[in-house]
């Protein structure tokens, strides 16, 4: 279990202080750190949602309401799994909530056991977000050091042309091609063309794609003698 500083942050927002230092130490108990806040302005105006971890919810908040809040946190950008919690909700609230991304939507009073469940599955949906996110900036770093030239043939290896057909549109020997090929695929850490296809899909690259050299394009390696 992670405890300590490692710990995911469960965020708890709840009108009900009694609720929320019942839950509070239930989680503290199973090694997760907690925060606790009494209305939904509070949360957005104090709180870092760039933290790991998650966000218990009640729905029946005063002022902004928790649905309410899940779509402001839309909104904003990428932002916590929410559990929501409620005393008297229904099935098309719960049907909303869920359809929106909430991970859980329970009726209070909760078991214990129950709650852990839902906090476990929507803390480690988290880490699996965080590191997707991650992956997908590193990636776009990748393809952001290539020169115009590898753009242009990582453009042409997209849309499923060969390497003679990319050459002739470019104006170069098949042989360049095959280069600039082979040194994008290092840049990009694509091990096979098949890797490499899956990449560009994932940048939604087209064939216009790279055509115009940017101002700071960083110089290539030397090329092959045409």
């Amino acid at each position: 279990m992670t405890t300590g500083a490692d710990a995911p942050t469960i965020v708890l927002v709840d009108d009900d202080r009694q609720v929320l230092k019942a839950q509070a130490r239930l989680l503290r108990e199973h090694g997760f750190q907690t925060v606790l806040f009494e209305s939904a302005e509070d949360f957005l105006a104090r709180h870092d949602t760039s933290t790991p971890g998650c966000l218990v919810l009640d729905v029946n908040l005063p002022g902004l309401d928790g649905l309410a809040l899940q779509r402001r946190l839309a909104e904003i950008g990428p932002s916590l799994p929410i559990v929501f919690l409620t005393g008297n909700g229904d099935i098309p609230m719960s049907v909303q909530a869920v359809k929106a991304g909430a991970v859980d939507f329970l009726t209070k009073p909760v078991a214990g056991a129950t709650l852990l469940a839902a906090v476990r599955a929507a803390v480690a949906q988290d880490a699996l977000a965080r590191l997707a996110r991650d992956d997908e900036a590193t990636l776009r770093q990748s393809y952001a050091r290539l020169t115009a030239r590898e753009r242009e043939v990582l453009a042409g290896l997209a849309a499923g042309k060969l390497n003679k057909q990319i050459a002739g549109e470019l104006g170069l020997a098949e042989a360049t091609v095959k280069f600039h090929r082979a040194h994008l695929m290092e840049s990009m850490q694509a091990h096979t063309v098949a890797e490499l296809m899956y990449q560009a899909a994932r940048l939604a690259l087209t064939a216009a794609d790279g055509q115009t050299p940017t101002p700071d394009e960083a110089p290539g390696p030397p090329l092959p003698r045409e």
